[in-house]
């Protein structure tokens, strides 16, 4: 055993130790975190103008501050980016995190010093709790590599901005970065194919233990490994290869191949990062689902996803959650975002202690014709069908055919990269679409009512996904494509590659 892998054992013993303080009284956590982050930013813009001196408690809280999203944020935003202090949050961000947005373009997500050490923290304890629970820390002797975006950071009125995983990469602790890959220039290599060619290389040869990214380009790393070495699977190049971290896309539809390229089951690590805060990690190999983290600076609000929309929509604080049903995450921030809808829709699968899964996106669902199908369903029904089937998913998306050929009736469309195909196309759609009908009794009353057909299953081109991420400008990094659409933007693009 490695001098590092031996001290993180009692070290870890420690951090869940501190975390135990918080996880079985969380609701307490909450009101705490919404009290602190009330009183510090009482004397900003932001602050006099939704009245926080006069806020006591949720309730309050509430009738003071509604919900919006970064377009109805946006005034107070642009003014942070614009040099301005005190806006959202005390002084001036540390980062601005710059993601893309749909309708305002580039978004800049202000990150302060209080929210990126939360930030270093939940990553560091997210693997802490790992060793503490299996106490395997052997990993931590190896190299590590966390494909990432590129570190390079330009300045928007004196403050740093790039993307989140490119700030991240300036604040890996001391300890880590002699055993991190890969190195700083091939990280800063903006074309993300001839990136994943500079890791191979650099990588090929080295004794890697853990592996971290968005599983879709994950896999590309490994396709690439395994063309570079005659075929071989990632366990012969890496043999002490044990732990895969992973997060920004559901980790099913890519598991059947990931595990084939590696040769074998390994351990894993699902987190919930985003660039307004490290939601939730997987502290547990026993147990389903990500605690949420209930004491790091953050106070969440959940909305039924299904009175999202509404003009009143209920808003719960952490105490008034219910088990399995969908809602949509809102966000209080130490960096200044407030009734922040993040997009991102999550179900409560524990509840001692408070465990999600992330469902899905508000605005990734199919309602062409009000069944309101959301990505938790169509990923459960593929999955279930493919397993049974020994079939294997690169990829999918799926939209509605609204105008379909003169005579049929309308349909979901879905088109699929297979990585192990069906053996009956036809047979294998059927069963989905059977699978689907179980899940959203809405979409079973439309096809018992004769207003949809069964769904259709388009057989896609090898790197069909890649190809077209490429063609948006959007391969690699922290890009995904959408499991569901409500139009057929992705759909007409996909036509293309049909087998």
């Amino acid at each position: 055993m490695g001098l590092k892998s031996a001290l993180s054992k009692p070290f870890a013993a420690w951090v869940v130790k501190q975390i135990s303080k918080w996880k079985y009284n969380a609701v307490a956590a909450q009101e705490q975190t919404l009290v602190r982050l009330v009183k510090n930013a009482r004397h900003t813009a932001f602050g006099k103008d939704h009245q926080f001196t006069s806020i006591n408690n949720y309730q309050d809280f509430k009738a003071q501050v509604p919900i919006r999203d970064y377009e109805g944020l946006k005034t107070y935003i642009d003014r942070v980016v614009g040099g301005e202090e005190d806006v959202l949050w005390k002084g001036k961000p540390q980062y601005f995190a710059k993601t893309s947005g749909t309708t305002s373009g580039v978004k800049y997500i202000p990150i302060s010093k209080e929210s990126m050490l939360e930030h270093i923290k939940a990553a560091r304890n997210a693997l802490l709790t790992y060793v503490h629970e299996t106490g395997k820390a052997d990993f931590v002797n190896g190299k590590m590599i966390f494909l990432q975006g590129s570190p390079v950071l330009s300045i928007k009125n004196g403050i740093k901005t790039g993307r989140l995983s490119g700030i991240v990469a300036h604040l890996v602790p001391a300890y880590l970065q002699k055993n991190r890959l890969p190195s700083y220039k091939t990280n800063c290599i903006e074309d993300w194919e001839q990136k994943v060619d500079a890791i191979v290389e650099e990588t090929i040869n080295q004794d890697m233990t853990l592996i971290s990214g968005i599983p879709p380009w994950v896999q590309m790393y490994f396709d690439r490994l395994s063309q570079q070495s005659s075929g071989k699977k990632i366990k012969d190049i890496f043999k002490n290869f044990s732990l895969f971290v992973y997060g920004g896309v559901n980790y099913e539809p890519y598991r059947a191949k990931i595990e084939a390229s590696i040769g074998k089951k390994i351990d894993s690590i699902e987190t919930y990062p985003a660039s307004e805060g490290f939601i939730a990690y997987q502290d547990s190999q026993q147990s389903q689902g990500l605690l949420l983290l209930a004491n790091s600076g953050m106070f969440y609000e959940f909305i039924p996803a299904d009175e999202y929309y509404n003009e009143n929509p209920t808003r719960l604080s952490l105490g008034e959650v219910e088990l399995d049903k969908n809602y949509a995450l809102i966000l209080n921030t130490n960096a200044g975002l407030w009734g922040y809808s993040i997009g991102d829709t999550v179900k409560f699968v524990s509840l001692n202690p408070y465990k999600i899964i992330v469902t899905g996106r508000i605005k990734h669902f199919i309602s062409a014709f009000g069944e309101h199908v959301i990505g938790e369903e169509v990923e459960q029904a593929l999955l279930s069908v493919a397993n049974d089937e020994n079939v294997e998913i690169t990829e999918f998306t799926v939209a509605p055919q609204v105008n379909p050929a003169e005579g049929e009736l309308p349909y979901h469309e879905w088109f699929i990269e297979f990585a192990k195909e069906p053996v009956d196309l036809k047979s294998f759609s059927k069963k989905v679409d059977q699978a689907l009908q179980q899940k959203n009794i809405y979409y079973y009353d439309l096809i018992e009512g004769n207003v949809l057909q069964p769904l259709i299953i388009r057989s896609l081109q090898r790197d069909s996904f890649v190809n077209y991420m490429r063609s948006q400008g959007k391969l690699g990094g922290q890009n995904k494509v959408p499991r569901l659409s409500n139009d057929r933007k992705i759909a007409e693009e996909l036509v293309q590659y049909i087998m």
